[in-house]
C-alpha cells in the first residue's frame, strides 16, 4: 500500500458573500463585503483544521476538534495560502537557487497539509453522505489548484534553471535528488506544454478528479447497501467467532436476531471459506464481486471508459503513445514491456497450478457425493477441505493462536529487534483520536530513549470506513525546517467481536497486518532532510512491507506471541510445521487472482480507449489470457479502486510482484546469514539502505548496496513453489 499526498484548488469564498449582499448603496455593499471578508479571514485563521498542531510529541492533530463544517473552509483557505507562497517563489526577482526555489517549495503548504490530514480521515476512515457531498464539491477545486502550481510558467522556469545548473555543478547528494524529483515531477505534469495544451491538460485533470471521487464513492455505496442477512438455520460450518461478530453486525444495523455478512473482503472471505450453504456462498460471492457493476446509479463502467479516454488524451498532449509509457518512466520497471515480461514469466506457472488445485478440489467434492462442478464461490470452501486433507491443516484451528493483541505485540517485538524501536501505550486521553476504537503508542529508540513518533491503530471495520488495510503518515520525518517527528497510522478491517470476545484473525490477515506495519516502519525509520524524499516509488515501496511479512513465521515470534487465546499455550511445533509445509498451498489461486488484476490494469492502459466497453474488454482480455473459469480477478474492473479511484497504482498494480522479486531475494539474504532473520549485520544494512533513505537514492542502487547485486526472479519462483527455468532468472 502506498501513500498518496493530496494537494488541492483556490477559492476565496468572497464571491458567495458578494452575491448574498443586498444593501441598497454601493458604499454599504462595500462596507458589508469588507466586514464579511474580515470575518471569513478570521474564521479561516482560527479554523482548528488549519491551525498549527500543538501539545506533546512535537504537536499532534486535533482529532477531538474535527467538525465537518470546518473542512471545506479549511481546504479552500489552505489552498489560498499555498498559492500565495507559490506566487512569491515564482516572482522572486533574485536568480533561481536551490534555497530560494526548491527549498522554498519544500516549505510551502504546511496549513494545507494539515487540513488534508483531516480530509483523509473523513475520506478513508469515517465517510458519510455529508462528507461525500463536500468531497464532490472540492474535487474540481483541488484539481484547479494542482494545475495552478504545475502549470505556473515562471515557477517551472526557476525549477528548470536550478536543475540545469545542478547538472553542470552537482549539489550535495540529497539536494541533487530533490532537484531531480521536483523537476521530473513538473515535467511529467506538462509544465513544458504550450498554453493551449496546458489549458486542455488542466481541464482533463479537473474532470478526472470528479470521476475518481465518483468511482470510489460508488464502491463504498455498494459495500454499505448490500448486506446478506442469515437466519440461525443458515450458519452451518461457520466458526463461532464469525457467528458472534455477524450477530453484532446485524444488531448494529437494526436486524437483531439475524446474522449479517457485510459486503467487505474480510467478511466475504471468511464466509466463502467456511459456509456449508452453497447457494448462500454464491449469493455472497456475487454481491461482493458485483460492486460497482449492478447497472444502477453506482455502476462504474461508464466512469472507467471516460477515465481511460481522458488519461490517454492527456499523455498524448505530451507526445506519449499511451498512458503506461508515461507513467512507468520514473518507476523501477521503466517501461510497460519490462513489467509485462515479469508478469508473463510467472503467469503460465500460476494458471497451471490452478488446474492442479481445481482437480484436487473436484476430487474432494466428488468423494463427498456432491454432484457439482467447482465454481468461483466454491474455491475457498474446497481449498480449505483440500488443505485439511493434504496437510491436516485447519484454518480455524490456526486462528485460535492469532489473537489481535498478541499479534500487535509481535509487531512491536519485530520492530525492536530490527529497528531498535520501543512502543509504549500513551496515557488514555493524552492524544486525541477520531474514533473510540483507535489506540495510540509512542515510538522511541530502545537505546537512547529518543522520541521517534506516534503510531495510531484503527483496527475494526465499520460503516463509512473503506475496506481493506492501509498505512498512512499524518506527519513525515524531515530535518530541514526543524526536526519533524513521525505520526504514522495503520488501518485494518477486522470484524469487531461481541463484547468480551477475542479478535481472532486468519493467517492471511495476520500476514496483511505485518505487511501494513512494514509501511509504518518505513515512515518511522525515515532519515531524510527534505519532504520530497519521503515520496515513494510505487513498484519499490511495497517491497519493504512485503518483506516484513516474513517475520510472522519466525520462531521468535511464534514462541512468544502465537498463543492460544484460551489456554495461553504456544502454537505447537506440529501445527507450525503444517503451516510451513503448506506455505506454497493455494499459490495458484493467490497468484492468479492478483496477476489477473495486474495484467488487466496494464492491458487497459495499453489499449486504444476510443469506444471501449470495460465489461466486454475485461471479459475478452481474460479469455485471451486463458483465465481459469474457477477464479475471478482479485479486483474486478468496476471495483478496482487502486487504479480508478486515483492514479497512484494506475499501470502500477504489477508493482506488488515487482516488489515481491526483491522481497524473495532479500529474504534469502537473511536466511543465508548466521543469525537468520534476526542477524544484526543484515538488519543494519536493511535499515541503512532500504528503509531510512526513503527516496533519497535510486531504488535499484539502494538494493544493490543492501544485497551486493541486483535481485533475481528465481527466489520468487521458489517461494511460490513454481518451477525455476532459465528464462526466469533475469536481473531486475
Amino acid at each position: 500500500m502506498g501513500n498518496q499526498i493530496i494537494t488541492a484548488g483556490k477559492k476565496s469564498g468572497l464571491l458567495a458573500l458578494l452575491a448574498l449582499a443586498s444593501c441598497t448603496s454601493v458604499q454599504t455593499q462595500e462596507n458589508s463585503t469588507k466586514t464579511q471578508a474580515a470575518v471569513v479571514q478570521k474564521q479561516a485563521e482560527t479554523n482548528p483544521l488549519l491551525t498549527k498542531w500543538t501539545g506533546p510529541y512535537g504537536g499532534i492533530p486535533a482529532f477531538d476538534k474535527m467538525k465537518l463544517a470546518d473542512l471545506k473552509p479549511a481546504i479552500e483557505r489552505g489552498m489560498e495560502l499555498q498559492l500565495a507562497e507559490i506566487d512569491a517563489i515564482a516572482n522572486n526577482p533574485a536568480p533561481a537557487t536551490f534555497e530560494n526555489t526548491i527549498e522554498a517549495l519544500e516549505k510551502a503548504g504546511e496549513e494545507l497539509n494539515r487540513a488534508f490530514t483531516y480530509y483523509s480521515i473523513w475520506s478513508s476512515n469515517m465517510s458519510t453522505p455529508e462528507f461525500r457531498t463536500i468531497q464532490a464539491e472540492l474535487a474540481p477545486k483541488i484539481s484547479d489548484f494542482d494545475s495552478k502550481i504545475s502549470q505556473n510558467e515562471k515557477l517551472f522556469q526557476r525549477i528548470k534553471t536550478v536543475y540545469q545548473n545542478a547538472q553542470k555543478n552537482p549539489l550535495p547528494a540529497d539536494q541533487q535528488r530533490v532537484v531531480q524529483l521536483v523537476y521530473e515531477g513538473f515535467a511529467m505534469e506538462g509544465a513544458d506544454l504550450d498554453n493551449t495544451a496546458k489549458e486542455r491538460y488542466a481541464a482533463i485533470n479537473k474532470e478526472l478528479s470528479s470521476l475518481y471521487t465518483s468511482f470510489s464513492n460508488n464502491i463504498l455505496a455498494d459495500e454499505e447497501k448490500y448486506v446478506t442477512y442469515l437466519t440461525k438455520d443458515q450458519l452451518s460450518g461457520l466458526p463461532e467467532s464469525f457467528v458472534k461478530a455477524a450477530a453484532k453486525a446485524a444488531a448494529d444495523r437494526g436486524q437483531a436476531g439475524k446474522y449479517a455478512v457485510t459486503n467487505t473482503r474480510s467478511s466475504m472471505d471468511q464466509f466463502l471459506t467456511y459456509s456449508d450453504e452453497r447457494s448462500l456462498r454464491e449469493k455472497v460471492w456475487n454481491t461482493y464481486y458485483s460492486r460497482g457493476d449492478n447497472g444502477d446509479a453506482s455502476d462504474n463502467n461508464a466512469n472507467i471508459a471516460r477515465i481511460l479516454q481522458l488519461r490517454n488524451e492527456r499523455v498524448k498532449l505530451m507526445g506519449y503513445d499511451n498512458y503506461a509509457d508515461w507513467r512507468l518512466q520514473n518507476r523501477m520497471a521503466k517501461t510497460p514491456e519490462r513489467a509485462m515480461d515479469l508478469m508473463n514469466a510467472v503467469w503460465p506457472a500460476a494458471i497451471a497450478r490452478v488446474k492442479e488445485e481445481v482437480a484436487d478440489m473436484q476430487a474432494v467434492a466428488d468423494a463427498s457425493g456432491k454432484k457439482i462442478t467447482i465454481k468461483p464461490w466454491d474455491y475457498r470452501y474446497y481449498a480449505e477441505k483440500v488443505r485439511k486433507q493434504k496437510y491436516d491443516l485447519d484454518s480455524d484451528e490456526v486462528k485460535q493462536y492469532l489473537e489481535l493483541n498478541n499479534l500487535t505485540q509481535a509487531l512491536f517485538f519485530t520492530a525492536g529487534e530490527l529497528f531498535n524501536f520501543k512502543f509504549t501505550p500513551v496515557p488514555a486521553g493524552s492524544v486525541p483520536v477520531y474514533q473510540e476504537d483507535v489506540k495510540v503508542w509512542e515510538v522511541t529508540d530502545k537505546t537512547t530513549g529518543e522520541h521517534i513518533g506516534l503510531w495510531y491503530l484503527d483496527p475494526f471495520a465499520r460503516q463509512g470506513k473503506r475496506s481493506g488495510a492501509w498505512a498512512s503518515p499524518y506527519r513525515s520525518h524531515t530535518t530541514f525546517n526543524g526536526k519533524q517527528t513521525v505520526l504514522a497510522s495503520n488501518n485494518s478491517n477486522f470484524i469487531k467481536p461481541a463484547p468480551g470476545e477475542p479478535v481472532l484473525v486468519s493467517w492471511d490477515d495476520a500476514i496483511t497486518f505485518f505487511h501494513e506495519f512494514g509501511h509504518a516502519l518505513h515512515f518511522l525509520s525515515s532519515n531524510v532532510k527534505y519532504p520530497t524524499l519521503n515520496s515513494g516509488v510505487r513498484d519499490y515501496t511495497e517491497f519493504h512491507s512485503q518483506l516484513l511479512e516474513r517475520w510472522l513465521s519466525t520462531d521468535k515470534v511464534i514462541n512468544q506471541f502465537l498463543k492460544h487465546h484460551k489456554t495461553g499455550e504456544v502454537m505447537p511445533a506440529s501445527l507450525v510445521a503444517k503451516i510451513k509445509n503448506a506455505s506454497t498451498f493455494n499459490q495458484g489461486f493467490a497468484t492468479t487472482e492478483y496477476l489477473a488484476s495486474a495484467l488487466m490494469d496494464m492491458k487497459f492502459h495499453l489499449a486504444d480507449p476510443a469506444g471501449i466497453d470495460p465489461d466486454k474488454f475485461e471479459r475478452e482480455t481474460l479469455e485471451k489470457l486463458n483465465m481459469p473459469n474457477e477464479i475471478v480477478m482479485r479486483h474486478r474492473s468496476p471495483q478496482f479502486g487502486h487504479v480508478f479511484s486515483g492514479e497512484g497504482y494506475a499501470t502500477a498494480y504489477y508493482g506488488y510482484m515487482w516488489a515481491d522479486v526483491l522481497t524473495a531475494d532479500a529474504a534469502e539474504a537473511f536466511e543465508e546469514a548466521p543469525g537468520g532473520f534476526y542477524d544484526k549485520e543484515v538488519a543494519a544494512r536493511l535499515v541503512k539502505y532500504l528503509f531510512a533513505p526513503r527516496n533519497s537514492m535510486d531504488p535499484a542502487e539502494a538494493y544493490r548496496k543492501f544485497r551486493g547485486r541486483d535481485a533475481k526472479i528465481d527466489a520468487l519462483m521458489r517461494d511460490r513453489g513454481f518451477p525455476v527455468t532459465t528464462n526466469t532468472s533475469n536481473k531486475k
